[in-house]
C-alpha cells in the first residue's frame, strides 16, 4: 500500500486513526483520565492538546502530574489536574457512591475510601458530568475499570451485560480495501447465555455507529453455518440472533456462521444463499471470551491487523479501558473514541 504520489506505505489504521482525530476534535469533550501520574497518560495529554482533541482532566497529586506534563511537553494552562483525595472533592462525591452501593451494605467510610481512588473518583465524575468519559486501565486490569465503571455509572437503559469491542483494522482481503471489523466480545464477558450475547451485539452494534461512523451488518460466529452441525452450543447461538432481531430488527443479522461464510462472498453464497450478511459482515459476535480473545490475538500477529480497544461498551456513560501494555498514542486513540461515544 503506497502512499500519495508514490511515496512511502502508509501505516495500516492511520486512515481511520486520523479520521477519529478529526471527529473528535470538532466536539469539545471533556474526559478524565484517572492514571494521572503515568508517563504515557501525561504524554497522551500533551499530544491531545497540542493537537486540541480534547479538554483533557488528570487525576493524581497535583504537583506531580504537573511536573510529568512539563516534562512531556504540555503548557501549564491546557490540562486541568485534580487530585482525588481532596477531601472537598469527596464531600460531595462520597455520599452519591454510598447511596448508588447502600443495597450491597456500603458505609459511607468505605464509600469515601473508595472515592478516593482515582478509578472510581473518575468514574463518578463522569456520573455527575463533570466529564462526558473516562480513559483508564494502563495501570490497572479491565476488571477494576469495569467494576468501577458499574459501580458508579452502570449499564445503558436496555442493557444488563456490560462487554467490550475490539476495532480490528484489517488490510484488504474482499476486495474493498483497508477495513474495520468489530470483534465482540473479547475482553469481558467469558461464558455468555443467549440474553447476554444478544446484549453484546446490540451494545457493539451501536458503539459501531458512533466510532466507525457506518451501518453495522451482524455474524454470529460458531462452527457451524446454518445447519451444517447441531448441539446446544449452536442452539444458543441462533436463540441469541433471534433475541437482537426482535430488539434491532433495521439491522442485518445472521447466525449462525463460519467466519469465512459471513466475512467472504463466494462461500457465503454457497454456504449461506440469500443470506443478507453472509460475505458481507462487519460486526462479528463470537460465542464466548476464548474464541473472541484469541481470534483478535491471532488477526493480530498473522494478518498484521491493528487493533483500537477494548472498548467498553454497553455503560450508560463511556468509561473506556486501555491495555496495560499501551503507548501514548494508543490512549490518544481510545480518547477519541471515548469521546464520539460520547456524543451518540
Amino acid at each position: 500500500m503506497s502512499g500519495a504520489g508514490g511515496g512511502p506505505p502508509r501505516e495500516l489504521g492511520a486512515s481511520f486513526r486520523e479520521g477519529l482525530r478529526e471527529r473528535a476534535r470538532r466536539l469539545g469533550t471533556r474526559l478524565v483520565f484517572p492514571e494521572g501520574i503515568d508517563p504515557r497518560v501525561q504524554a497522551a495529554a500533551a499530544e491531545i492538546v497540542a493537537e486540541g482533541l480534547l479538554s483533557p482532566v488528570l487525576l493524581g497529586p497535583v504537583e506531580e502530574v504537573r511536573a510529568g506534563l512539563e516534562a512531556a511537553g504540555a503548557g501549564p494552562s491546557g490540562v486541568r489536574v485534580l487530585d482525588p483525595r481532596d477531601p472537598a472533592r469527596l464531600d460531595g462525591l462520597a455520599p452519591e457512591l454510598q447511596a448508588r452501593r447502600a443495597h450491597r451494605g456500603m458505609a459511607l467510610e468505605e464509600a469515601w475510601e473508595r472515592a478516593a481512588q482515582p478509578l472510581f473518583h473518575g468514574a463518578l465524575m463522569v456520573r455527575r458530568g463533570e466529564a462526558q468519559g473516562s480513559v483508564a486501565g494502563a495501570a490497572h486490569a479491565s476488571g477494576e475499570v469495569v467494576r468501577a465503571a458499574l459501580w458508579c455509572v452502570g449499564p445503558a437503559e436496555g442493557i444488563r451485560t456490560v462487554s467490550s469491542s475490539f476495532y480490528m483494522i484489517v488490510p484488504d482481503f474482499r476486495g474493498r480495501g483497508e477495513e474495520v471489523l468489530t470483534f465482540t466480545d473479547a475482553g469481558v464477558v467469558p461464558n455468555p447465555t443467549p440474553p447476554q450475547l444478544a446484549d453484546i451485539a446490540v451494545a457493539a452494534s451501536t458503539a459501531r455507529r458512533a466510532v466507525v461512523g457506518d451501518e453495522p451488518c451482524v455474524a454470529f460466529l460458531s462452527y457451524s453455518t446454518k445447519g451444517s452441525a447441531a448441539g446446544p452450543a449452536i442452539d444458543g447461538i441462533r436463540e441469541a440472533m433471534e433475541l437482537f432481531r426482535l430488539r434491532m430488527p433495521e439491522v442485518p443479522a445472521d447466525g449462525e456462521f463460519q467466519a469465512d461464510a459471513a466475512l467472504i462472498e463466494t462461500v457465503g453464497r454457497f454456504k449461506a444463499p440469500g443470506s443478507p450478511v453472509a460475505g458481507r459482515a462487519n460486526v462479528l459476535v463470537f460465542p464466548d471470551l476464548d474464541a473472541g480473545n484469541i481470534a483478535y490475538k491471532l488477526v493480530q500477529r498473522l494478518a498484521g491487523a491493528a487493533a483500537v480497544g477494548p472498548i467498553v461498551q454497553g455503560l450508560a456513560r463511556p468509561c473506556n479501558d486501555l491495555s496495560r501494555g499501551a503507548v501514548a498514542a494508543d490512549v490518544v486513540d481510545v480518547a477519541c473514541v471515548t469521546a464520539l461515544m460520547a456524543a451518540s
